[in-house]
């Protein structure tokens, strides 16, 4: 599958724009803040329905605008599907698929497969639990459709509890409430945890392998999942938290507390691996996620680049443009040194000024 064409009207810097894109790789390059990170956000959120950044609908609009409109047309298995993504800012954005209004973005699910790579990417070994979840969460919701729902009905039942957990300080009586919710809470819990596990699995053995490449054989890297509490041990975990959540407010126990343990011949990178040792992780787990993708999709995924090159030194830069073979690709940069360099070739190159895409010219 690819991406064919994007047109914007008020998307962050664009007033307009329309871009055809090239089944292969397609460069986008100018200096900071011009727009390019726009383009691959505006595509991500047409897949998704969720900017990757995690912006709020009405942080997206043009400034001065009221609303906002992208669309999208995507080949897959020579089948073509128009996505519409209609932003306003007072209220709920509109989606529709060739037409037909969807209300989930699980229903978009099976058009589009992406992998996003930004340079926070590679931070996120040394950084907090939560962005090793996410990195977790968006893999698999890329994957399975169900995770995806389970996943967003998980996330409305603790703001829900914690809600209830603030009320139920200033009217006791709303105590009982919080059964229900607990409810919920352990049963969609449960199916979360198992799928991060049974993932992580075979994942895990992917990352493992890339890292082995990446590293000439010479470092060994195990993931693993760290679950907050265990599935089967959710539910009495639920309950004798209750007093402490009442306490702090806030819901102590599930996989929204989750975590990954990343290690590298046995020494955990997280807290005492060098820089080099866990950007290589970190590539190791974001070429793992499009070989799973793959896998399990049975399609290349479309990978967008945010100025990953500029971070990796001359070895990296090499392993990951090798693994982007064959599939789309659109990469932003600030210049056209490193590709030129490796005498990488691009289909269509785009400059970036200001709001305004202009094409180059056609290949290397």
């Amino acid at each position: 599958m690819y991406v064919k064409e994007l047109d914007l009207k008020s998307f962050r810097n664009y007033e307009s724009l329309s871009v055809s894109f090239d089944p292969g790789t397609n460069i986008f390059y100018g200096r900071n803040a011009q727009g390019k990170t726009n383009i691959l956000e505006a595509v991500y959120l047409g897949c998704t329905t969720k900017s990757h950044r995690g912006s709020k609908d009405r942080d997206l609009i043009r400034m001065g605008d009221d609303e906002s409109h992208i669309r999208l047309k995507i080949d897959r298995r020579e089948n073509e599907y128009r996505i519409d993504i209609h932003l306003k800012k007072n209220r709920a954005k509109g989606v529709a698929v060739n037409a037909m209004p969807v209300r989930k973005a699980s229903d978009l699910y099976g058009i589009a497969s992406l992998v996003f790579f930004s340079p926070e990417d590679l931070n996120m070994i040394k950084n907090g639990p939560a962005g090793r979840r996410r990195f977790l969460d968006l893999t698999l919701c890329g994957i399975d459709r169900v995770y995806m729902a389970d996943l967003s009905a998980y996330g409305k039942i603790v703001s829900q509890r914690n809600a209830l957990l603030h009320e139920a300080a200033y009217d006791p009586k709303r105590l009982a409430e919080l059964d229900i919710w607990d409810i919920q809470l352990v049963e969609t819990g449960k199916r979360i945890i198992k799928r991060r596990a049974e993932f992580l699995d075979l994942f895990g053995k992917m990352a493992a392998e890339r890292h082995q490449a990446l590293t000439d054989g010479g470092e060994r890297l195990r993931i693993s999942y760290e679950p907050n509490t265990e599935a089967d041990l959710l539910e009495m975990k639920t309950a004798r938290n209750r007093d402490m959540d009442l306490r702090t407010k806030e819901t102590h126990a599930g996989p929204h507390r989750d975590d990954l343990s990343i290690r590298a011949n046995g020494m955990d990178l997280r807290s005492y691996g060098s820089q080099g040792q866990q950007r290589t992780a970190a590539l190791s787990m974001k070429m793992a996620e499009i070989s799973v993708i793959e896998s399990l999709r049975g399609d290349k995924p479309v990978l967008l680049l945010d100025d990953v090159l500029s971070e990796l030194d001359r070895d990296r830069q090499n392993a990951l443009l090798s693994a982007i073979r064959d599939t789309q690709t659109l990469i932003t940069c600030t210049g056209l040194d490193d590709f030129i360099s490796h005498t990488f070739h691009a289909d269509r190159i785009f400059r970036v000024e200001n709001g305004t895409v202009t094409p180059d010219r056609a290949g290397t």
